[in-house]
């Protein structure tokens, strides 16, 4: 009867295996289907736009005024923005995990404005905060520090727009990190620093890497609250992301192709490495 019952089903019917494979393949297609809409025929495109006709592309957008120094200013200043970050954003996951205090949650809520707001609208808001003709620009400016249209307006705006990332990447960690062994340690004599070099720094080392790492790629790629900060003065305060909107708007598209490709192409390499560094810390095979 049983035979009977299998040479009735149809043939086009499947096994619960077959199913659960196609499934299983069905999904993983859509994913990266999906993954190459959205990021890799984007960037195969720029590539391609910029570097079509091999480096000349990429020569003329050297040659463009202040272009050499954009880009070196970019890349200095997403250094500094990631190491600034790190530091405080580390401090400051610290402070929202370790201590109760009345005025937490805002604090915490506070952190994430910079995703919930346009870049532009930090920019602004820090200009008017920071400008001339406030008292706090005022002020800056008469013990000789100046902000907006300056290269330090350009590291507040980065720091300001990428102040999430190492916060919400080390937050998780210390949330699961065993309170049980800071105390111990304390109990034995050592002081609150050296309990949270030995025993907390190593644990949340890597969520630091990971934090500094998303601080420098959003930091290269950051337009609207530098480009009302920065003054966009060639050789001074250009940066790389406002010379691509200049030379787009000038109808050089294959000069702005070649040197977001230059852009995208450090962030990789940079994904690349810190990947590596953060396997060798956890004894992970990097091969």
């Amino acid at each position: 009867m049983s035979s009977a019952a299998q040479a009735a089903e149809p043939w086009w019917a499947l096994s619960y295996r077959t199913v659960a494979r196609l499934r299983h393949w069905g999904l993983r297609g859509a994913a990266v289907l999906y993954l190459g809409l959205m990021i890799g025929l984007p960037v195969a495109a720029i590539i391609n736009e910029g570097f079509g006709e091999g480096l000349r592309a990429l020569r003329d957008a050297f040659a463009y005024p202040g272009a050499t120094q954009a880009i070196i200013l970019t890349l200095w200043t997403s250094t500094v923005a990631a190491v600034v970050n790190g530091l405080f954003g580390t401090m400051l996951a610290y402070v929202l995990v370790r201590y109760r205090f009345r005025g937490r949650q805002m604090l915490s809520a506070i952190v994430d404005l910079p995703l919930a707001i346009p870049t532009l609208v930090t920019g602004l808001m820090l200009r008017a905060v920071y400008s001339s003709t406030t008292p706090v620009g005022r002020a800056l400016e008469g013990a000789g520090i100046k902000v907006v249209f300056a290269r330090l307006g350009i590291l507040l705006a980065l720091c300001a727009v990428t102040l999430p990332f190492v916060v919400r990447a080390v937050q998780p960690v210390l949330l699961e990190l065993d309170i049980a062994e800071e105390e111990a340690a304390q109990t034995l004599g050592a002081s609150g620093w050296a309990t949270f070099r030995r025993i907390v720094l190593p644990a949340i080392r890597p969520a630091i890497a990971v934090g500094a790492l998303l601080t420098f790629a959003r930091s290269l790629g950051e337009l609207g609250a530098v480009f009302l900060l920065s003054g966009n003065m060639p050789g001074r305060t250009l940066t790389a992301p406002v010379l691509i909107y200049q030379m787009a708007n000038q109808w050089k598209y294959d000069q702005a192709a070649a040197v977001s490709t230059l852009l995208f192409t450090i962030a990789f390499v940079v994904v690349l490495v810190t990947t590596r560094l953060a396997r060798a810390r956890t004894g992970e095979d990097a091969a």
